[in-house]
């Protein structure tokens, strides 16, 4: 019976190993093929292209390339374009997204996510690159330091965007004719320690070469590694020679990352974005653009220059010219100091003079998670909720009704989007909604009973009795975004004029949600607004734009 036992528990111990250890029970084929992963966001399967090497073995690491696709495009095409397969003569993409050609191997392991479609690389299909990237970890052993980024024309742009933004998750990073978000050259100093190849076609009508020629010169003029190629008279298709023959996996070979630079510069305007290498930043202004560049100068020596920021947490354990427990010398905006440090350093700055000690945010202060803007409402789960209150009749109510599902149509917005938010009155509202998801809450305290129970908390609201206006703006609450739209909805175009381009991008209604700062009133239309602006770091309205919500007398302020 004990040598029955003994063997029982050998064999759950064995099973318990092997479940515990990332590909043991893969049974995955070698090759192109589609998985998915749960994505939180919508309770969706998302799809992504992966190959996996042949002979591939649970017991070494691979490198791991994540590959963007461009608008109109999916992950099935994509896996195809990484590894240098275009279309055939005469095949469209519908034809060539059925099947996955015969090409030549690589020991590397390669993602290509869905994204959602033609949804850019912020926000929701941000969210999938990074959910998509953890689930490729899960399932596969990954060597972290070998982990490559590169994308074309939209995904191009992406690969700018979050290489820059979070630079330290990358070996290096290879867009190819990148069409961007705008305030991506703001990070561009961020690239210091992650190697860049642009590629990019000389006769490209739709992303013109002037403004990507300008891109390298930023990134050279900051001393990053940046290489450019230029293909003499090819246009937009330039992943074509790009992506030649493999190529891509030769370039990407040379380099791992670096955990520990000796030099740091990072800039970043929002907390979403606020940790590079072994610096993260605990106090900015969202919104104002902040930068740190600190420099091992000697062992346990550091200098130290930041501009608009008040907060930061040196994470020095491991790195080569810090030995811990020894006096730590460092110069800070011209201010030395000294300190014992075990295995952080934090700084805070107080009435100009820096210190050495922990930052902690005041309650009720804009922090991680709680900074806006509203964009960020719809940047991860939420739910689109119309009001019930004021007991309406049943044609007002379906009015409201359909108010709150034509913002969260996206598909009808921006084409084939699989994105698939829930639309629901608020008497419908569950707690497990309350505890899990941004609310986007459409009425005022008079017609939505949510905006009643937290009237309260909010800042701000709109006079019922204000026609003709319009009043969107975000705030926390208990852990989770609300935003408010009261009035006219934030998409109503100028009477007798076509809506702003940013009203019509891609379709309309969400995108010019991610234009928006903290709050906007507006009179007829968006493109009309009498004040918009952020709220300050105590998410307290600046009194500037105070003023003019008052006197435009639509607006209750607490």
């Amino acid at each position: 019976m004990n040598h029955q036992r003994q063997i029982l528990f050998l064999m759950l111990l064995t099973l318990f190993l092997a479940a515990g250890s990332p590909a043991a029970g893969q049974t995955l084929k070698s090759g192109p093929q589609v998985v998915t992963f749960f994505s939180d966001v919508d309770d969706s399967e998302q799809p992504y292209g992966l190959y996996l090497p042949a002979n591939f073995s649970p017991k070494k690491k691979y490198p791991l390339v994540i590959s963007l696709h461009g608008a109109g495009s999916n992950h099935r095409l994509n896996l195809r374009r990484v590894f240098g397969k275009s279309n055939l003569q005469g095949e469209n993409d519908v034809e060539a997204t059925r099947y996955f050609p015969a090409w030549p191997g690589v020991d590397v392991i390669v993602a290509s996510p869905l994204a959602r479609g033609t949804m850019g690389y912020q926000g929701i299909a941000e969210k999938d690159i990074y959910d998509a990237l953890a689930d490729v970890k899960k399932r596969f052993p990954i060597d972290e330091d070998r982990v490559y980024l590169t994308g074309l024309s939209m995904g191009g742009g992406g690969a700018l965007w979050m290489g820059l933004t979070r630079p330290d998750i990358w070996a290096a990073i290879a867009p190819v004719c990148p069409a961007g978000p705008p305030e991506t050259l703001d990070f561009a100093p961020n690239a210091l320690n992650l190697p860049v190849h642009i590629f990019h076609g000389g006769a490209d009508p739709v992303v013109e070469p002037a403004g990507v020629r300008d891109w390298v010169k930023r990134l050279q003029n900051l001393g990053t590694k940046v290489e450019y190629t230029e293909y003499p008279g090819v246009g937009h298709n330039s992943w074509e020679n790009a992506y030649k023959d493999g190529s891509i996996f030769v370039w990407f070979a040379q380099f791992k990352r670096n955990r520990f630079p000796d030099r740091v510069r990072f800039s970043t305007n929002r907390y979403k974005y606020g940790n590079a290498y072994w610096i993260r930043i605990d106090q900015l202004t969202p919104g104002t653009l902040a930068s740190i560049d600190a420099k091992f100068v000697g062992q346990n020596r550091l200098e130290i220059t930041t501009s608009e920021l008040s907060a930061v947490t040196l994470n020095l354990a491991g790195h080569p010219k810090f030995k811990a427990n020894r006096p730590l010398e460092v110069t800070i905006d011209g201010a030395a100091l000294s300190a014992k440090v075990t295995d952080a350093l934090s700084l805070s700055r107080r009435d100009g003079t820096w210190t050495a000690e922990n930052y902690q945010a005041a309650p009720g202060t804009k922090r991680l998670g709680e900074e806006g803007p509203i964009g960020e409402g719809i940047s991860s789960r939420h739910i689109y909720v119309y009001g019930s209150g004021g007991n309406p009749p049943r044609e007002e109510l379906q009015v409201r009704r359909e108010q709150a599902a034509k913002a969260a149509d996206w598909s009808a917005q921006r084409g084939r989007l699989l994105f698939f938010p829930r639309v629901v009155a608020d008497k419908d509202v569950r707690p497990s909604d309350l505890e899990s998801s941004n609310l986007i809450l459409f009425g005022t305290k008079e017609t939505n009973t949510l905006i009643e129970k937290f009237s309260d908390r909010l800042p701000i609201q709109l006079d019922p009795g204000a026609a003709g206006y319009g009043l969107v703006y975000i705030f926390p609450i208990d852990n989770h975004y609300v935003v408010i739209s009261s009035g006219l909805p934030w998409w109503t175009p100028p009477p007798a004029a076509p809506a702003p381009r940013r009203l019509l991008f891609l379709g309309g209604t969400a995108q010019a949600f991610t234009d928006f700062k903290d709050f906007i009133l507006f009179k007829d239309s968006a493109a009309t607004a009498v004040a918009e602006g952020r709220f300050d770091n105590g998410w307290r309205l600046p009194e500037a734009d105070a003023e003019k919500l008052r006197a435009s007398g639509a607006v209750l302020i607490k």
